[in-house]
């Protein structure tokens, strides 16, 4: 079988971090291949790999770097394909390799994830594929619902070593059964309440779905959200988009959510601590691409928050304001499968080349 993911390793000390990947990748039954190639050292390897690779039908390409990282970026100037970048922690936290990762120019986005975090990069190229592909989607489905079983059985476990005099359990209704997130609230067999609106918070019947759902924290976000959005119109991709605090309006963000249960991917845009990536991908096992918006201190914080997600629940972050590249790495997740936004890709990357 032709593998779906290329794993490229900037150098084999980080074959560790692949090994993450990798576990994910045999456990989901998903083919893939690994190579290694500097993107200083070898350049002319990378290019023949990645030409070779996106020619013989790979569909995701995990690159995996540390110190200066450059090698996820050179994949995302070959290829059309979606990048996964992991950030190694190699000197100074690995903040060098993040940053060299994850601040792309326009037109060649890499999809973080978070320092070290193999793992998520597999769960992530799995997402993409499971665009089209419903078998990938079930299987990622229930290896998620281990996650929720294995925090389940850590807490049984922690409750014996709580001697506390005044310690009294609440029992909460679920107990006794593991509800994971799309059970409790997007599920696509459910049918929900509400007379039809156009208001974002409410919940609408739509016989053609967007293709893709656009979420804004804060209207201070909707600069880099108008960016988006305007790409993805000269992407000719269907969007419903709304501005949503998940803190200040949790109902109206999950009724936003359940609206939108049929879209093939979200984008998540905020600044600050970033609590808008980190809801979507609590409710959602599709693909949710991250955008930090630099309200205070040059969007630092809105990044780490973003791209340092814990295992299982990875979000795509790209560069801080990058609104272009969010909708392009969007338009590379859906072009896999679609001739016609394939077409479109090109073309606009093309234009973008010319440009420049």
């Amino acid at each position: 079988m032709e593998p779906k993911v290329m794993i490229i390793l900037g150098s084999s000390s980080d074959f560790n971090i692949a090994e993450k990947a990798i576990a994910i990748l045999e456990k989901l039954g998903i083919y893939y291949d690994l190579r290694v190639a500097s993107a200083h050292r070898t350049h002319e390897k990378v290019k023949e790999i990645v030409f070779s690779s996106t020619k013989s039908g790979v569909d995701v390409f995990i690159g995996i770097a540390g110190l200066s990282a450059h090698l996820p970026g050179i994949i995302a100037g070959i290829t059309h394909k979606p990048v996964i970048g992991v950030p190694v922690d190699v000197k100074v936290a690995g903040l060098d390799a993040l940053f060299a990762s994850v601040q792309m120019p326009l037109g060649a986005p890499v999809a973080t994830v978070g320092i070290d975090r193999g793992d998520n990069a597999a769960i992530l190229a799995a997402q993409i594929i499971g665009i089209q592909n419903a078998s990938i989607r079930e299987r990622l489905s229930l290896f998620r619902n281990d996650f929720y079983s294995k925090i389940a059985e850590d807490e049984e476990n922690l409750f014996p070593e709580i001697k506390g005099e005044y310690y009294s359990r609440n029992k909460l209704e679920s107990e006794g059964g593991i509800i994971s997130p799309s059970d409790k609230n997007i599920n696509e067999n459910s049918e929900d309440e509400g007379s039809p609106s156009t208001h974002p918070g409410e919940i609408v019947e739509n016989p053609h779905p967007p293709q893709i759902a656009v979420i804004s924290g804060s209207y201070s976000d909707i600069k880099v959200a108008k960016k988006t959005t305007m790409f993805l119109d000269k992407l000719k991709i269907t969007y419903d988009s709304a501005v949503i605090s998940p803190v200040r309006s949790p109902s109206k963000f999950e009724n936003f959510l359940k609206r939108n249960k049929d879209a093939k991917l979200f984008i998540a845009i905020s600044g600050l601590s970033a609590h808008v990536t980190g809801a979507v991908v609590a409710y959602t096992e599709k693909p949710v691409i991250g955008v930090p918006c630099a309200i205070r201190i040059d969007g630092l914080d809105a990044l780490l928050s973003m791209v340092n997600m814990p295992p299982g629940v990875p979000v795509a972050t790209i560069g801080i304001d990058s609104g272009g590249n969010a909708a392009i790495l969007a338009a590379e997740m859906l072009s896999i499968g679609d001739t016609h936004i394939k077409k479109d890709l090109l073309r606009f990357k093309g234009n973008i080349d010319c440009k420049r």
